[in-house]
């Protein structure tokens, strides 16, 4: 016989008590059991969302600054060559900018956006796997290099990770997309209507804006919309970030085109007038 004292399970009282035994409520149990693991759950989802929305955000940010640093290191490094002057006789030669070859990962250029903020910028790096993508901007391996004919394809995250896209819906069509490197600046134009904001309307009937799904990969075609291996019909400039916010569903695309030639570091140290919007 135990001399221990089972608390869980007292003894039932004799038939001439006043009570009769009393039995576990096994549903209040599981209903609680259940309400536990829902707000266990809750605090979970809580603190990944505030890891993806902040801490994310952070790291990025601090991987921006070092890409920052390290990418105006290399470019002072690169001396920038003023046009030649021609004789006064003679028309003046093209500017021609420097070839871009870079590896998986390093940064190349810098993303100049007005529409999204005065002082927007982000450093692209070369690729668009999620390792690239957690830095910033990152151009899909195969397209066009800035300036070139063909389309120069960036992605980026739109919530997280810094979340450069996160108000690309904002963009209208018209609006500039500087894109500097070490040696020259190139702007793009969202293609569309800029009197209506119809991004339909475009003459070279590409869209400035569309949502689309993840697989539609035609967007980052040499002609948007066009085949993988088509011929370029213009320098195009797209951007791809996930639709909506906080979703993956889709993506959106905007599709802009080179505005003019490329502009020479040498004579505009600070940049095109279209840096100011």
């Amino acid at each position: 016989m135990s001399s221990a004292v089972d608390l869980d399970e007292p003894p039932a009282v004799s038939p001439g008590g006043d009570r009769p035994p009393r039995r576990r409520d096994w549903g209040r149990t599981f209903i609680r059991g259940i309400g536990q693991t829902l707000i266990t759950l809750g605090l979970v989802a809580l603190l990944f969302v505030g890891y993806e929305l902040r801490v994310t955000d952070f790291l990025s940010d601090r991987q921006q600054d070092q890409l920052s640093e390290q990418i105006q290191e290399q470019w002072a490094d690169t001396p920038t060559v003023a046009p030649a002057v021609p004789a006064p006789s003679q028309p003046a030669p093209p500017f021609t900018p420097a070839p871009i070859s870079v590896g998986v990962g390093d940064p190349f250029a810098v993303l100049h956006i007005p529409r999204l903020g005065t002082d927007w910028s982000r450093v692209v790096v070369e690729g668009a796997a999620q390792d690239q993508l957690a830095q910033g901007p990152g151009h899909y391996i195969g397209t066009a290099m800035p300036g070139e004919q063909g389309n120069l394809a960036l992605a980026g995250h739109r919530v997280g990770r810094g979340s450069p896209f996160l108000d690309l819906d904002q963009m209208r069509p018209g609006d500039p997309i500087v894109v500097e490197t070490a040696d020259a600046w190139f702007v793009y134009r969202v293609l569309g209507d800029p009197a209506t904001g119809d991004f339909a309307t475009d003459p070279s009937g590409i869209p400035g804006q569309q949502i689309v799904r993840p697989e539609a990969v035609s967007v980052i075609a040499p002609t948007p919309g066009g085949a993988a291996d088509g011929p370029a019909s213009g320098a195009y400039l797209t951007l791809t970030t996930c639709h909506p916010k906080y979703s993956a569903q889709q993506r959106l695309i905007i599709h802009a085109r080179l505005d003019g030639a490329a502009i020479s570091k040498a004579t505009a140290p600070d940049g095109p007038p279209a840096l100011a919007g």
